[in-house]
């Protein structure tokens, strides 16, 4: 696995996100970054499969569940982190003063070194964009602060990630936050806007105009306190000072209007011969700017995000992975803070969707994530929504037969999940130890409406005739049409006997083809190109409750945004 030089393209990383940053991405070469990364809080997390009474016992939590809590590898990563020096080092050891030895310590000190290494690859020009809840947001904030420097924090927005949720003794929580920061004041902006509130319109938009017939909205042109220059002097009438005022005319306004040169008396008379200056019947009273409805169709986007909605049940977007986020979030942040051709990175990306929309949005993209399964989900998905346009390298995978025998032998359950991710099943949703014999599931089609399974047995050891007769058992048991052991060793004679025992499955409907109903295929054969005997709708593309189809996506055509920066904007 070699570090890729020379190339600007999408790269796919599995393994642990610190030791990935270190070791393969480079210096200030990210334009965007955007994070969710698994936060302390009151649950535990079944990263892949939530489990609905929150137990622990699922083997999918595995990846993250020693991350919370306080014990000797925390403790020496907080060493490590308060060794380093520095303000990060400083916030740690406050952190110890008042958290302890608790598990959001241990949270804390596992975040520490991840935010320092991303803020050594973003760009001087780039942002970041922390997705977290209100139970660690605090912390995390102070972190960053530590990191990218406090005068580098630009928002805290609000995400109303659910309509209704009821509390327990307190108001519902329906709010998740996402924390943006800068490298540098140099950082590149476009900003967001959204349509305007229909209610807003209606209540706020309440004057007609006699001649044609457009409502409008008056707006002040005053701004609060006395001035001594042009912004002082009275205009047509009225004298701002008078009112503790002075006068303050919106830039963008008037640059819209083709306005940019004179005294604040004479922009005031263009304004006034173009029409836009609303008069109040009062003599004396405050002359006022004439926003029309159908200029303001849409607004500026605010930090508080209440117009994208969570994923629903029925939502075509929905994956199955319980923290999957909508597009439309990572739509909004990605066009804000980039544009095309910008390399976008999320550490923690989960299902995919940060590098789904960069990749319609025409962006780079990097993703790292811990789970084998997270990584074979990624890749269906853009393979579902892009097809061959998803070009991409993946790193860290095995690609051999010594590198599965080495992650084996390391993690079972990530092989376990990388075995069944290359042949495109599902992992089975069990508690330790009560698997019943079965590790993975597909399903096909053999007419409208009847569905077959298979069932898939991994084997990270040595493999005997007694598990293929077990594996014979469970698919008698499951009623299902084939059954698949899949293992590192070579299948022995008595294991191919016990497989011929169980004679072909056949269906009418598909033409009475046959098929083995229990297949031995090995680590080897599936790198090969072996694939399980099935029928073609299994080969073409299984019916597969956990990689959903993802819907089809098509690129954005290729265009030049408009790029600003932040002074601009805030001028």
């Amino acid at each position: 696995m070699d570090t890729p030089e020379g190339k600007a393209e999408n790269m796919l990383y599995y393994g642990d996100n610190l030791d990935i940053l270190k070791r393969y991405i480079k210096d200030e070469s990210i334009d965007l970054i955007y994070l969710d990364p698994p936060f302390k809080s009151q649950q535990d997390y079944n990263v892949l499969f939530a489990e609905r009474n929150g137990s622990r016992a699922a083997a999918q939590i595995k990846a993250f569940e020693d991350t919370w809590q306080w014990d000797q590898v925390a403790a020496m990563t907080f060493e490590e982190v308060v060794t380093s020096g520095g303000r990060v080092a400083e916030a740690m050891q406050a952190f110890r003063t008042f958290l302890g030895p608790s598990d959001m310590l241990a949270y804390l000190s596992m975040m520490a070194p991840r935010l320092a290494e991303l803020c050594r690859v973003l760009k001087l020009t780039g942002s970041i964009f922390l997705h977290c809840d209100p139970t660690a947001s605090h912390y995390l904030k102070i972190l960053l602060d530590g990191v990218f420097a406090p005068q580098n924090f630009r928002n805290e927005i609000i995400w109303k990630r659910t309509s209704a949720h009821s509390g327990s003794k307190r108001y519902g929580p329906v709010h998740d936050v996402i924390l943006f920061y800068s490298k540098s004041d140099d950082y590149r902006w476009i900003g967001s806007r959204a349509p305007q509130d229909p209610d807003y319109i209606t209540q706020f938009f309440r004057q007609v105009e006699p001649e044609t017939g457009r409502r409008y909205q008056g707006n002040v042109l005053t701004g609060a306190g006395v001035r001594y220059g042009e912004s002082g002097l009275p205009w047509k009438g009225y004298d701002p000072t008078i009112h503790g005022r002075h006068w303050a005319l919106p830039g963008h306004f008037l640059r819209e209007n083709g306005i940019t040169s004179g005294t604040i008396q004479e922009k005031l008379d263009a304004l006034d011969r173009a029409g836009r200056v609303s008069w109040p019947e009062k003599e004396g009273g405050q002359p006022r700017l004439k926003y029309y409805e159908d200029e303001t169709l849409e607004i500026s986007v605010t930090d508080v995000w209440t117009d994208i909605r969570p994923i629903s049940g029925h939502s075509v977007e929905k994956l199955g992975y319980p923290t999957q986020k909508p597009e439309a979030l990572l739509e909004r942040i990605i066009r804000a803070a980039s544009t095309e051709g910008d390399t976008i990175l999320d550490p923690f990306c989960g299902c995919g969707t940060t590098v789904s929309v960069a990749q319609r949005l025409n962006r780079k993209w990097i993703g790292i994530d811990i789970t084998h399964l997270a990584i074979t989900l990624m890749r269906v998905r853009l393979r579902d929504a892009f097809g061959d346009d998803a070009k991409y390298r993946t790193i860290g995978e095995p690609v051999s037969l010594p590198d599965a025998e080495a992650l084996a032998q390391q993690d079972p359950y990530q092989f376990q999940w990388w075995a069944l991710g290359l042949v495109g099943a599902r992992p089975v949703e069990q508690k330790k130890g009560a698997d019943k014999g079965i590790d993975g599931r597909l399903y096909f089609f053999v007419e409208r409406g009847k569905a077959e399974q298979i069932i898939f047995s991994v084997k990270a050891g040595n493999v005997t005739a007694s598990q293929v007769r077990d594996l014979h058992g469970v698919v008698d048991r499951e009623k299902a049409a084939i059954g698949v052991l899949i293992s590192l060793n070579e299948a022995t004679q008595p294991m191919r006997s016990e497989a011929a025992d169980a004679e072909f499955y056949t269906s009418k409907e598909l033409g009475n083809p046959k098929y083995p109903r229990i297949q031995l295929l090995t680590i080897e054969d599936i790198l090969n190109g072996k694939k399980v005997e099935c029928p073609h709708s299994v080969s073409a593309r299984a019916v597969n409750p956990t990689f959903k189809k993802a819907p089809k996506a098509k690129r954005e055509p290729k265009k030049k945004e408009k790029q600003s920066r932040l002074s601009e904007h805030s001028t």
